[in-house]
């Protein structure tokens, strides 16, 4: 998300926030430029065709687990594993086979129902809550027994945050009920890896929020230390991560390259520089190799929308965000005539980027590229009625900024961007739902808007920047920020709501594009943990580029 409301701050004697006008210098500079890998003993080529052999070997799995245990257990390995891309048709197969499960299901397994019903509603499929009541006492409430089972407290917990608004209590009451107990028992300090480290992660990003890849990266290593892993599925995973890693370094080396000529190009030092975070970003809502096209289209974009960002909120005046504005609607070369001198690089570049993505895109997808122009031009007229508002002094209400400032998040354009590097799944069709802006793209954009703006209450925001949804709500409702940051967070919970119930009644033909939105928000969920916001500030997800990038899996 290409916002800029979060800027650096300090706090002055009186306990106020101050705000500063320069963003921090990239944590990286040209490191992955340079960078070289250290050698491994195994070749790619070995690795690919050792990948291959162990993929056979996985696929008999399938056959052979006939119950649903088995096959729930399966799947959520594969998936957590990260190799689930290389089984999509088996892994639909199987999820097919759970929906009705028989008698023998493995039912009073807690551990199973809970996963099965969170790998189903993760696969667009709707399973009712009824499932779950066998595990309440008489009273109604979930029975206390439950808590001496820290795994099985866990997969409900992550179960329960596949949540929609029309489940009424009981996922609500599992959440409570489970965060309760894991608490506790973690607070005792007594559990064993790998499940402590597990109950740790899931309090902070509950599985179903958690990007895949990142969740991969810690899931190997927790996966050889459970008494029943498969040597098989280890190897695979672990040959998988590196193979992944080779692609995601060649990638970012070539982005850091195309972004280090951009910037020094463009000349515009105000801007924040901050291209290894755009690309960890697209890795975490993008992992697979397929997509390196889609991955690649949505770094630049980003990068390219974020000169935009910052021009309009903390440089330009109002009347060179207007010239801007004209001449990206005009789209033309011959419209860098209209422009301040400072700013025609810019212009000039996006255009030709846009010509390059249109280049790689093959004769029956260059259709997608009007949509995108389309979206990036909206995107302007976004920022442009932001700077209108600040200069005029405006203070919109809740529901008015929140309107305009879920499409100014980028998130909406951002997602057509990713889609048109995608390959056949991404049709006509695809590109009209989602210009369209239906719910699931609208709850995803408001997670974006929601977390970025309580991260900008908590660090402080541009002087130039329009007020925040908390700054709105504030004023509105007349409560204290804190007030104002905990009712934003229960919308943001029932955006994910929102967002979960429009996954499992969309369209088949449309649930990859549902499903890359909700890839984007879980991408969102880790930028802005805790109010922390890892895009302006590249400081806070340091740690996670670096285990990301540079601590591989140990073969």
């Amino acid at each position: 998300m290409a916002t800029s409301s979060a800027h650096p701050r300090m706090i002055n004697a009186a306990g106020c926030a101050a705000t500063r006008d320069a963003f921090a210098a990239s944590e990286w500079g040209g490191f992955f430029i340079t960078h070289d890998p250290p050698h491994q003993q195994r070749s790619e080529e070995w690795m690919r065709e050792r990948v291959e052999e162990l993929k056979g070997r996985v696929r008999t799995m399938f056959s052979d687990n006939d119950s649903v245990a088995k096959a729930v257990t399966l799947i959520d390995t594969l998936e957590r594993l990260g190799v689930d891309g290389h089984f999509r048709e088996e892994i639909a197969s199987a999820i097919s086979r759970i929906v009705h499960p028989d008698e023998s299901s493995g039912s009073d397994d807690l551990h199973v129902v809970a996963t099965r019903f969170r790998l189903l509603r993760q696969h667009g499929i709707w399973v009712s809550t009824d499932v779950l009541e066998k595990f309440r006492d008489d009273m109604g409430n979930f029975r206390a027994s439950l808590s001496s089972d820290p795994r099985a407290l866990l997969s409900l917990y992550n179960a329960a945050h596949m949540v929609v608004s029309g489940d009424g209590p009981a996922l609500e009451e599992a959440i409570d009920f489970t965060r309760h107990q894991l608490e506790a028992i973690a607070a005792k300090g007594e559990l064993r890896s790998p499940v402590a480290e597990q109950i740790a992660r899931a309090l902070d990003h509950p599985l179903p929020r958690f990007t895949r890849l990142l969740e991969s990266m810690y899931y190997v290593g927790e996966y050889a230390q459970e008494e029943t892993h498969n040597n098989t599925l280890l190897e695979l995973a672990r040959l998988n991560s590196h193979l992944m890693r080779y692609l995601h370094l060649r990638e970012l080396k070539a982005l850091s390259l195309w972004w280090r000529d951009l910037y020094d190009m463009v000349n515009l030092p105000y801007t924040r520089d901050r291209m290894v975070e755009v690309y960890f970003w697209s890795c975490g809502m993008i992992p697979e190799e397929e997509y390196s096209r889609a991955r690649l289209m949505f770094a630049k974009t980003f990068g390219l929308v974020t000169f935009l960002d910052d021009t309009y909120d903390v440089h330009a005046t109002l009347e060179e965000c207007r010239s801007f504005t004209e001449a990206i609607e005009r789209w033309d070369d011959s419209a860098v005539s209209i422009l301040p001198e400072y700013l025609r690089v810019l212009y000039i570049k996006t255009l030709s980027n846009f010509k390059d993505f249109e280049n790689m895109l093959k004769p029956h997808e260059k259709y997608r590229m009007s949509y995108a122009k389309k979206a990036y031009q909206l995107q302007a007229e976004y920022y442009m009625q932001e700077a209108q508002w600040s200069h005029d002094k405006h203070q919109p209400t809740f529901r008015e900024h929140e309107e305009l400032s879920v499409m100014s998040s980028g998130l909406p354009m951002l997602n057509l961007v990713a889609l048109m590097g995608y390959g056949a799944i991404a049709t006509n069709k695809v590109f009209e739902w989602t210009c369209a802006v239906p719910d699931v793209v609208r709850a995803g954009a408001q997670i974006g808007r929601f977390l970025n703006d309580i991260s900008s209450y908590k660090l402080g925001k541009n002087k130039k920047d329009v007020a925040s949804v908390v700054e709105s709500y504030m004023v509105e409702k007349g409560t204290t920020g804190e007030e104002a940051v905990a009712a934003i967070a229960a919308m943001t919970e029932d955006s994910w709501r929102m967002m979960n119930q429009a996954c499992m009644y969309v369209d088949r033909a449309l649930l990859p594009a549902a499903q890359l939105v909700v890839n984007i928000a879980r991408s969102n969920e880790v930028i802005y943990l805790r109010g922390r916001d890892g895009y302006t500030f590249g400081s806070h997800v340091k740690d996670l580029v670096t285990m990301l990038f540079l601590a591989p899996i140990p073969l």
